[in-house]
Parts: C-alpha cells; structure tokens; sequence
C-alpha cells in the first residue's frame, strides 16, 4: 500500500509498505496515473536493489486497479520507443508544435554560450557561477545518457522555481521537460530561439553510466555535443569534471570522463574552463588540463569569490554523495565555466 510522502513537478514521492518492508517510491503521474493513499502499485526495484543512483527509490510501473487515462495532449512523437513506458509528446520541432515555424529553419545560435558538462549534478554550480557576473536567461538541455524523464531532477525544477532557468530542454529519447525536441541540435536551437536563453548548459540527467573503461560512460557525449553546438555557430566551454574527493583514481584530479570527452571525442574547439584552485592539487589539476590545449582554448579561471554563490544556491549540491564542504573542487570547477 502506498502514502504520498511529497510532489514536485512531474513527479510523487511515496512510501510503499511491502512484505520486506516499507520502500521509498517513484511515480511519474504522466506515465502511471497520480497515486492516491493506500492504492495497490507495482514496483520496479532493480536499481534500487543493485545500489545503483536512482536516489535510493524504486519506480512505480503501474497503478493496477486505476489505469492512466490515454494521451492528454497533441504531438506524435514517441520517446523511449518500444518500451512498455513509451511515451507520446509534442516535440518542438515537429510539424503542428507551435514552434515548428520557428525551428523549421533556424540553424545558427548566434553566438551564444553554451556549458557543457559530465554530470547533472554539475548544473547548479555552472548556473551559480554564471549568475556570479549578474542574472541571464538559462536554460537547460537535457541529453538522455541518464535518466529519461526530466521530472526526476529535483534539482531543475527547484531552479526553475527560483527562477535561475527560463526551462528544460529534455532531448533524444529523454522527455518530460518544458520542451521536447527530437535531436541535441534542436535543442539548442529552441533554446536560443524559443526560450530566449542567452547561455545554455548542457548535461545528461542523473544517473550517468560508467563501466570503468575508457570509452564505456555515458559522458562520452560531451564531446558530441561540443561538436554541435560549434556546428550551430554557438560557443562550446567545456566544464571540466574535477575532484579531490572521489575514492576512485580514474577521477582524481580531473576525471578521466572530461579527458576522453573533450581530448578525443570533442572535434570542433571550445574553451576549457581550468579552474584556478590553491596548493599542490591546483596544479595537478593545471597539469592534466595541458594535453588539452593542443585541441582546444585552455582558459584559466579564477575561483576567487565563488564559494559564497555556492553556498546560496536554492537547490542542494550534491555528486556522488558528497555535498560542497566534502568536495569543494567538483563544485568549484563547474562554476569555473563561466567565462
């Protein structure tokens, strides 16, 4: 049986009292109906059981005695295709969307600055960092190497709530944002010319993937997405993934995610932004960075100052676990990518 702990936009919170216990739970009303207390639901827990990052929930698949009622809305676009869960929007760039006219031909960012970085969690450090030199319209586009649906982010609704993104952006087989459009490039394009963003960041949603080798993690389009954005006439800056924290030696310093991405995978230039950070891992840091201006604008960035719009952002900073005292450079790194 299920009670309703909290909401957020496109999203419930319960807890499900099973025979092994009570479980924290997931559902997307869109997708399962809006569950109500003490309603029967079907639960997915496999990640939740491997220990994976879904937050420590598992996912309502269905609310058996009350089905969803169909489609609400226009649009014939499918996202998350031939899956049980597939879903049915109204993607931007589509014929009959109203900003089809729009889209239809754009074809150049006109220079704008877009952020490109690893992890979700990297958001609101890139948006308080941004946000350091004076408010700009932000907007967010979502790639589908982590979770699909956009609603999961509580961290993007809480940011659009306070009003540091003008929308999310959710692309490829990701849904669930403010807008949907079919491929990163349009993306972007709406962006610029539906939201009126004047930056833009780029990231998957939580829960990217990695299997520990060079080439397997989901992070890998970083570096696609530097290309597309240089293909739209925009401005790529390359955030780098920094920690000093991190257990594991692949992403000490900077990880090795941020290396392959914008050192093999990035063709068109960007600017990578190399955080100025103190004492003998600073220049770790500057060192690791250096292969990279062989492809790229290595920018050195002072981090003077950054820590206190950190500290006042309205969401929490969290990666991997650890919060801003436990990894100041991650979080300082990503709101290096500014300039």
């Amino acid at each position: 049986m299920a009670q309703v702990r909290r909401e957020w936009p496109g999203a419930v919170e319960l807890e499900v009292t099973t025979g092994d216990g009570p479980l924290r739970a997931l559902a997307y009303p869109a997708l399962t109906g809006r569950p109500r207390a003490g309603d029967r639901v079907l639960l997915n827990a496999t990640a939740l059981e491997l220990g994976l990052g879904t937050g420590g929930y598992a996912l309502v698949v269905a609310v058996p005695d009350r089905l969803p009622e169909g489609p609400a809305g226009p649009g014939h676009i499918v996202k998350a295709r031939y899956t049980p869960m597939q879903v049915c929007v109204q993607s931007a760039d589509e014929q009959g969307s109203p900003h089809h006219e729009v889209l239809r031909d754009a074809d150049d960012l006109t220079g704008m600055p877009v952020v490109v970085a690893d992890l979700h969690s990297a958001l609101p450090a890139i948006l308080a960092g941004l946000r350091e030199a004076g408010p700009r319209a932000a907007a967010y586009v979502m790639l589908d190497g982590g979770t699909l649906p956009a609603w999961f982010s509580r961290a993007a609704a809480g940011l659009r709530e306070a009003g540091w993104l003008a929308g999310t952006i959710s692309t490829g087989q990701s849904f669930g944002g403010d807008l949907e459009t079919v491929t990163v490039h349009t993306g972007l394009l709406a962006a610029r010319h539906v939201l009126g963003a004047q930056v833009t960041v780029v990231a998957q949603g939580p829960g990217n993937l990695g299997s520990g080798t060079r080439w397997g993690f989901s992070g890998v389009a970083c570096g696609e997405a530097v290309n597309a954005v240089a293909a739209l006439g925009g401005r790529p800056i390359a955030s780098l993934r920094v920690s000093e924290a991190d257990p594991r030696p692949r992403h000490r310093g900077i990880s090795h995610h941020s290396l392959t991405s914008y050192g093999r995978v990035a063709l068109a230039r960007a600017d990578v932004a190399v955080p100025e950070l103190p004492g003998e891992f600073g220049k770790q840091v500057t060192a690791q960075a250096a292969p990279l201006g062989e492809r790229h604008q290595l920018v050195s960035v002072p981090v003077d100052g950054l820590m206190e719009p950190l500290a006042g952002c309205p969401v929490r900073l969290s990666t991997m676990g650890r919060g801003l005292a436990e990894d100041r450079a991650y979080f300082l790194a990503a709101a290096a990518a500014r300039k």
